[in-house]
């Protein structure tokens, strides 16, 4: 395959996409909702023979758990695209106009980004979710999953490509990748290609960033912390924590560090150790030990992904002491403070460095259904054009429409004109 002729065909075909008109996009993600749930079984059967050569192979359970594609996963990403179709147009929006002079109006459209290459990991659910956000913002896609969830993301593919297509899509909307060396090829494509977002580990995305010229959208670890203040609610804490680390342990978003201050520790670590016991392995450094029975824990704990029923317990001496551990350790993904005082909840919203600040609530919040954005296409840590779960207004882009009848510079620098900059 000529990566470089496909890619510069969607690139085409994506502004195509982009002009159709909201009503067509919405059609097509109802129709792929529905030939979705008509051909799951066929679905199911494919995820199937993915999780039995996946247990043959030994594979981690965490990993297992991304690629099961059942009917929960189905209800999931169904609602999902319900969702989207519920969500305002997000591109042809007037974002303001202002006229600079009379008769000279300029505005600020929302419109597509145009082609975005997603790489993601081995979750199935992730290719339905990208596929209808990039429909609904305008977007074409080019997706590769991970080789263990080859059947099911090809299943997928062809479910999607079909009712989008005979809903009145352009050819190119959706496109997928089943090599490993189209991966490199994609990264070549800066011509065509005009995003990259990888959904993986920090080795697999800095190799991504190092080896494209394309602008990368996306996150690397999701090492989550939770800290609880001196003077946090023992048991609205415990029923957080435990949320946020076993509720679903695979994700970017579970919880992998919990900091105590040490007022609150010797109230707090023993009802955590007590709801953790046979569900959580607790991984403690010397003082938590004193307190409970526990793994010992390391520095190299501190900055660790477990995707795992682990959790790192560190004793604090302060508010301060918590803030300077989640910037210099976390991965400024999403962090939460357990505290009943406003003035500490503000201060550690403040300061603490990341995409999700919360208080009071678990770290598995932080997703794009969740929020209300239909779903997300990843998470981003970076700062510019997205940041956090990243739904139908982070694939978006804006453009400058300026109209006038007659008007030249040379007018305005010679102060024949001025300009009047009114707000419409």
């Amino acid at each position: 395959m000529d990566y470089r002729e496909t890619a510069r065909a969607i690139k085409q075909d994506s502004v195509k996409l982009g002009a159709l008109g909201c009503e067509v996009r919405n059609g097509a993600l109802y129709a792929i909702k529905k030939a979705l749930i008509e051909n799951k079984e066929a679905i199911f059967e494919a995820n199937r023979e993915d999780m039995e050569q996946a247990k043959r192979e030994s594979l981690p359970a965490p990993i297992l758990g991304r690629l099961k594609f059942d009917e929960h996963k189905l209800d999931d990403v169904t609602s999902g695209i319900e969702s989207l179709i519920s969500i305002k147009d997000p591109i042809k929006q007037t974002v303001f106009r202002r006229e600079l002079d009379e008769g000279l109006v300029l505005e600020r459209v929302t419109c597509p980004i145009g082609v975005i290459g997603v790489i993601f990991e081995s979750r199935p659910d992730a290719l339905v979710q990208i596929s209808a956000l990039c429909i609904k913002s305008g977007n074409c896609a080019i997706l590769k999953g991970g080789s263990e969830a080859a059947r099911t993301n090809r299943a997928l593919f062809d479910v999607i490509r079909s009712a989008g297509l005979a809903a009145g899509l352009p050819d190119g909307f959706i496109n997928i990748i089943e090599d490993r060396e189209g991966i490199d090829e994609l990264l070549k494509c800066d011509d065509s290609v005009d995003l990259i977002i990888p959904r993986g580990s920090n080795a697999f995305v800095k190799y991504i960033m190092d080896n494209s010229r394309i602008p990368v959208m996306g996150h690397a670890d999701g090492i989550c912390c939770i800290y609880a203040h001196e003077d946090a609610d023992v048991e609205k804490s415990v029923r957080i924590i435990m949320d946020a680390k076993t509720q679903y342990v695979a994700a970017c978003n579970a919880a992998e560090t919990l900091l105590v201050h040490r007022n609150a520790a010797n109230k707090l670590l023993p009802a955590l150790a007590k709801a953790a016991e046979g569900k959580v392995a607790l991984r403690g450094f010397s003082d938590v030990k004193k307190i409970i029975e526990c793994e010992t824990a390391k520095e190299e704990d501190c900055k660790t992904e477990y995707l795992d029923y682990i959790l790192t317990v560190k004793i604090v001496d302060s508010i301060e002491e918590a803030i300077e551990h989640i910037n210099r350790y976390g991965s400024h993904h999403t962090d939460c403070i357990l505290t009943e005082s406003d003035e500490a909840a503000e201060k550690f919203m403040t300061y603490v460095d990341s995409a999700g600040v919360y208080r009071n609530c678990s770290t598995r919040f932080a997703d794009g259904f969740r929020y209300g954005f239909g779903a997300e296409v990843g998470i981003s840590t970076g700062k510019l054009h997205a940041r956090g779960p990243v739904g139908v207004e982070g694939l978006v882009t804006y453009k400058y429409r300026l109209t006038g009848n007659g008007q030249i510079v040379a007018d305005y620098a010679e102060g024949i004109s001025t300009f009047k900059f009114r707000e419409l």
